[in-house]
């Protein structure tokens, strides 16, 4: 074969593998004008009734507006959000089933388990961070003291009986994470008393079965109000607007302490990037809504307006944060 047939021959193949791109980059966009064809079915891998459920439904209202198209949520719960999460992983990446979770099963859970049934980094493309929430430092009145430095002095002096705290969710759940982080950056010792969920740890803490915790805010602050829990410090960097009397950890001593936990929404990897940024645009739009954002932060959730990249930069950097926690806690799940 001469050198000129060579050439002809290796733009003929060219060609054909240009057209067969072609082909398929307009078959994909075509789908992504159809999308979504039927109803999209949003997987919760938390049980009903926290925060994560709501988000999620109110969003799921936005959405079904804007595509036209019923937006279903479906909870399932177990393994610390493993069992629905991997679900998605294997589910198919047409857009119409798809992931909103809090970010635990992407920046604890790869620390926390020895192996993993899904990829986080391999298995997911992600589409938001919706919104975000922070937890508030409570105690039992009997305990005397007023202040996050005195709370500190108080747990420090007791060696021979360590603080005895509860969370709401188990192994690695927001309220063990944040206890684990304060009580190693302060100092302290402490025995972790796990619950079933946050209504649980509550009673245990009015009742003095365990002493102390970091919960969800707006399900501590009428027993606050009451005088059946006294309040230290809320997680976040700013106070919150449901109590704008209680001071930050930030204020108290801790200039870097900024722990929230963020929900996002993320798809199957094999989802065709039209349609990934169809679901990055409505969603960005959703939580844009005055409305919405209204409703969530009377939840004491902040709403977030984010793309996929950012997600992804975002689930990084906070797994670094949780790796060095549970490293140093040796917190184990199996």
């Amino acid at each position: 074969m001469t050198g000129s047939q060579v050439f002809h021959a290796g733009a003929v193949a060219l060609g054909i593998i240009s057209m067969g791109a072609a082909a398929l980059g307009f078959a994909t966009a075509a789908f992504a004008q159809n999308y979504p064809s039927r109803p999209v079915k949003i997987v919760v891998p938390f049980p009903a009734g926290g925060p994560l459920d709501l988000t999620t439904r109110l969003l799921a209202e936005k959405l079904t507006a804007s595509l036209k198209q019923p937006v279903v949520l479906e909870n399932r719960p177990g393994a610390a959000g493993n069992i629905g999460t991997d679900a998605v992983a294997k589910a198919s990446g047409d857009g119409h089933t798809l992931l909103l979770v809090l970010d635990t099963p992407f920046t604890v859970n790869p620390w926390m388990y020895a192996k993993l049934p899904f990829d986080p980094g391999r298995d997911f493309a992600p589409i938001s961070t919706v919104a975000s929430f922070s937890l508030t430092l409570v105690a039992h009145p009997s305990m005397p003291v007023d202040t996050v430095p005195e709370f500190v002095a108080h747990a420090k002096a007791r060696k021979d009986r360590p603080l005895i705290y509860g969370s709401g969710g188990g192994l690695g759940s927001p309220g063990h994470l944040a206890m684990e982080y304060f009580r190693i950056r302060a100092g302290f010792g402490g025995v972790h008393v796990p619950h079933k969920g946050n209504a649980e740890v509550v009673i245990s803490l009015v009742g003095g079965q365990v002493e102390a915790g970091f919960l969800a805010t707006p399900g501590v602050l009428q027993n606050v109000r009451d005088g059946r829990l006294k309040a230290f410090a809320v997680s976040s960097a700013r106070r919150s607007p449901l109590a704008p009397d209680i001071p930050t950890m930030m204020e108290s001593g801790y200039p870097d302490f900024d722990v929230g936990f963020y929900m996002m929404m993320l798809a199957p990897a094999s989802i065709p990037e039209p349609t990934r940024a169809i679901l990055e645009r409505e969603a960005q739009a959703a939580m844009h809504s005055p409305d919405l954002q209204a409703r969530l932060r009377a939840q004491a959730l902040e709403p977030i307006v984010s793309n996929g990249a950012e997600t992804s930069a975002l689930i990084k950097t906070t797994a670094e944060r949780w790796r060095t926690v549970i490293k140093s806690s040796n917190i184990r799940a199996d």
